[in-house]
């Protein structure tokens, strides 16, 4: 979600609108306007066809963010933190907390497809009374395909797999049933795994036969595969974070650089004589003030490193991810934003503690195997 775009708020929620949006609005304008309309409501001019084509997909965006502020408002309405709405080629995304409980999880989750389904009987209904009331044969088209989109919308994601928000159902019935939360994600994150397979496979296959709408398909279903394969790998690390706070899991001490430091003298006089891969910058008074990775130094021509500082190279601090050293490690990484990530500076106040690197969390998953091996 790198590529959205803040464009206001919606019910007090951020709303991001990504760049593939009017790809989404294009594809589905021209299959409107120069397919479906025509073959429905034939010899109308080519500019009834646009016009109601744009119409269309411009009311499709519209539904789906309806489907996904009625996942906002459960959330807030279940004490539910929501962050942002994000809409983009494939649907929508909210970005969310995670619910406390099997029955929020269940609530949150067909709150959208119930909608889709409200909006689409809406549409539905609204075109078929509107053909027989006026005649206004082109916008009664377009209001019946609306209906029928969100019909399908809600099915599909209905279907048992994460992340869809049948998938969010199989996960509280399986939490409410077991108990298990971990088991619970796993288990719908399998689904998704599958049904996102079975998708490209159909996808592939539909697209070999001529059809390429076959790869639409396709996109859907890699989409899956890697959000429901991050999913069940944020399940099987569950168990080994729970209960752990940032300073067992920090790395420490740390290397630091001062930011005023040219690159060439932090070559010389720093990174070649480390071991780490991220050196943590320091300000004039020893704050840390950002990170830098020793692989963005190597790509620097040797001879361009004399003038510019470490800090111009540098992701500064406010783009890190940041936290204290009582902070639950859990609760850091459910945290983490588009464009920040690891390594974590722990902090305590002004005073650097540590970072938290991939390895140390690997080295933490690790020493929780050794603790349970009747787990194996």
């Amino acid at each position: 979600m790198n590529g959205s775009v803040r464009m206001g708020r919606v019910l007090g929620v951020s709303l991001r609108i990504h760049w593939t949006v009017p790809l989404l609005v294009m594809l589905f304008g021209y299959s409107l306007g120069s397919r479906t309309l025509p073959a429905a409501v034939p010899e109308q001019s080519d500019a009834v066809y646009t016009v109601a084509g744009l119409a269309g997909a411009l009311l499709l965006v519209g539904s789906l963010l309806a489907h996904e502020a009625a996942h906002a408002i459960t959330a807030r309405r279940k004490g539910i933190e929501v962050q942002s709405i994000t809409l983009w080629a494939l649907g929508g995304m909210t970005e969310m907390g995670r619910p406390g409980a099997a029955r929020a999880i269940f609530l949150v989750a067909v709150s959208g497809p119930l909608t889709s389904l409200v909006v689409g009987a809406a549409a539905f209904g609204a075109g078929i009374g509107l053909d027989a009331a006026s005649g206004w044969a082109v916008p009664a088209a377009v209001l019946v395909w609306l209906g029928w989109v969100n019909g399908v919308l809600a099915v599909f994601n209905l279907l048992p797999a994460a992340p869809l928000d049948g998938g969010r159902v199989v996960q509280a019935l399986v939490w409410w049933r077991t108990g298990d939360r971990d088991r619970a994600e796993g288990t719908a994150a399998r689904g998704g795994q599958v049904l996102g397979i079975l998708l490209i496979a159909l996808g592939w296959i539909s697209v070999l036969r001529g059809v390429f709408g076959g790869l639409w398909l396709a996109i859907i279903g890699f989409f899956l595969v890697v959000v429901a394969g991050a999913e069940r790998q944020r399940a099987r690390l569950a168990p080994a974070l729970r209960g752990v706070r940032a300073t067992d899991a920090m790395s420490s001490p740390v290397e630091i650089c001062p930011e005023w430091f040219t690159v060439e003298r932090c070559v010389e006089d720093v990174a070649l004589r480390t071991h780490h891969s991220t050196l943590v910058l320091t300000d004039f008074e020893g704050r840390p003030s950002g990170l830098l990775r020793v692989p963005r130094l190597a790509r620097i021509p040797a001879e361009q490193r004399q003038t510019p500082r470490v800090r111009d190279v540098a992701v500064p601090r406010s783009r890190c991810t940041t936290c204290a050293p009582d902070d639950l490690l859990q609760d850091v990484l459910e945290k983490l934003r588009p464009g920040s990530g690891l390594p974590i500076l722990v902090t305590d106040g002004r005073r650097l503690m540590g970072i938290i690197t991939g390895g140390d969390i690997s080295r933490l998953v690790q020493r929780h195997g050794l603790r349970r091996p009747e787990s194996r």
